[in-house]
């Protein structure tokens, strides 16, 4: 499991360099200046994609948690969370830099898209670290 836990660091890390580039060169293209949520992909990528699966490499080395069906459904939902939170992000970033005037019900409904993703990761950690918790003991 561990080279798995490897994979998908380098996956999400080119996720997030993609992103950036994207960001970067979007908003370059389309002549925007201000802030932008397209941004805020890149770092959710390294930090909670990236970074978070090296973690749980070490993690693995030490405490053997992956070896059930608990673990593989905590990482789907950690993966289906962090992805719909990345197009929650895309879709309002994209949204700022077109400049579209959006109604009430499409601006909350991509704020409800983020929220759901965070949620589902919110819950997939937690899942996750208990895992962890009940092998340490």
């Amino acid at each position: 499991m561990s080279k798995k836990y490897a994979d998908t660091a380098l996956i999400y890390a080119l996720t997030a360099l993609v992103s950036g580039v994207f960001y970067r060169e979007f908003t370059k293209f389309n002549g925007f200046t201000g802030r932008t949520n397209l941004a805020f992909m890149h770092t959710h990528y390294f930090l909670l994609g990236m970074f978070f699966f090296l973690a749980l490499l070490l993690l693995e080395k030490n405490f053997l948690f992956s070896d059930g069906k608990r673990t593989k459904r905590a990482l789907l939902l950690y993966h289906v969370g962090l992805n719909i939170t990345g197009a929650g992000f895309l879709l309002r970033g994209l949204t700022q830099v077109w400049g579209m005037a959006l109604s009430r019900g499409m601006d909350a409904s991509i704020a409800g898209i983020a929220g759901i993703g965070h949620i589902l990761l919110g819950i997939g950690l937690v899942l996750l670290l208990l895992q962890i918790r009940k092998k340490a003991a």
